[in-house]
């Protein structure tokens, strides 16, 4: 999961993390499905995320295969190359039960 910072020219970042990073970062191997999203607020005034960017696989080892790729290795210069100081990289185990009818 990518969590990107508000920056001073966040069009830009988008412009950068579109052209630069998705497609790269989206012909990983062993990626299952992927989720964006752009923080509009919460209940915290003054937060500074921008951007959330997830990449589902099926397992951890899936994850640092990809990572690993020629394609993942790529897809890390692209994203230093534009969002070092923006981005913050985590692994996380998901969880995910349907509700309702």
């Amino acid at each position: 999961m990518l969590l990107f910072k508000k920056t001073d020219d966040p069009l830009e970042l988008e412009r950068l993390w579109s052209e630069r990073f998705v497609k790269r970062a989206e012909r990983m191997p062993g990626l299952r499905r992927v989720a964006v999203s752009r923080v509009v607020g919460g209940p915290e005034p003054g937060d500074d995320l921008h951007l959330i960017h997830e990449f589902y696989f099926d397992d951890m080892a899936a994850l640092q295969e990809a990572m690993g790729s020629p394609e993942g290795q790529e897809a890390g210069r692209a994203l230093m190359s534009f969002a070092a100081g923006a981005v913050k990289v985590y692994f996380a185990e998901h969880l995910e039960e349907p509700r309702g009818g």
